[in-house]
């Protein structure tokens, strides 16, 4: 049996690169999975990947940090796959800029994708973790359910100009810290992963400009010099960066019944470079 068979699960951000990564992988171990992203047409790339191997998902498109977001993707696990039983917040952008230059909406942006997405995902799916958790203990068993935000070494240890993005990885860690504490008696492990430099549409090495990327209609510089690249190779332990299949095992290795006991923990997959 898959190990993750009649598990349900929530991937944030996972219409494209390490979110698409990660969903692929807890299908491939048996687990029905929610997709996500803010356009249809990846998000639904990613389903037809999961159907054709034999997987079963379920699409809840749009923007993480709308209002009403939370509720409606764990009442998209809940309605359509039958249960929650793992959440993984990984949904993000990067928008990169000195003090000097970042704006409020900059600021605020950051910390609205990157912590407070989150925080109304986790708030959304409290009621069905803690009465979940209840009913099987009336009933002498106990069910263990995972949740996996995803951080990064900036947020850990700061990015020069990355002050933003940085302040709401940290921010989401302090989130998971606490969580572990408060649903650890609902026998929900609340755990993160924060990624060093992983190859995907965000790190990609350029030559003269930039690449760029569409946000909301909004478009957004993204990627590193050729240079800094390899510079930046240079000083990782294991002289690479990281592929997304190689990211999502990380966030898999938290969700197995192996890591039953682990929880309030940063895991950080960056091949060494720290």
């Amino acid at each position: 049996m898959a190990v993750l068979a009649d598990k349900v699960a929530i991937v944030t951000g996972s219409g494209r690169g390490i979110g698409r990564a990660i969903a692929l992988k807890l299908a491939s171990a048996g687990a029905a999975v929610v997709v996500n992203d803010l356009d249809e047409e990846p998000a639904a790339e990613t389903m037809a990947l999961i159907a054709a191997a034999g997987g079963r998902a379920v699409a809840c498109t749009g923007d993480v940090v709308a209002p009403d977001f939370g509720d409606r993707i764990v009442d998209a696990a809940l309605a359509g796959l039958g249960g929650l039983d793992i959440i993984v917040n990984n949904a993000g952008y990067i928008w990169n800029t000195t003090i000097q230059r970042n704006t409020d909406e900059q600021w605020q942006a950051m910390l609205d994708v990157h912590a407070t997405a989150p925080f109304r995902i986790l708030r959304a799916a409290s009621e069905h973790f803690r009465h979940s958790a209840k009913r099987e203990a009336a009933a002498g068993g106990v069910v263990q359910r995972k949740v996996v935000n995803i951080s990064s070494v900036s947020g850990m240890y700061g990015s020069a100009t990355q002050v933003a993005y940085s302040a709401g990885k940290m921010a989401v860690v302090g989130m998971t810290h606490t969580l572990a504490k408060e649903w650890g008696r609902h026998g929900v492990n609340v755990n993160a992963v924060a990624f060093g430099f992983i190859e995907t549409r965000l790190t990609q090495a350029f030559e003269g400009q930039p690449a760029e990327i569409e946000v909301k209609g909004e478009h957004y510089k993204v990627g590193f010099p050729s240079a800094a690249v390899e510079d930046l190779n240079k000083r990782i332990s294991l002289g690479r960066p990281g592929q997304v299949e190689e990211a999502a095992g990380a966030v898999y290795l938290l969700c197995l019944p192996e890591a039953d006991y682990i929880t309030g923990q940063v895991l950080i997959c960056d091949g060494g470079r720290l």
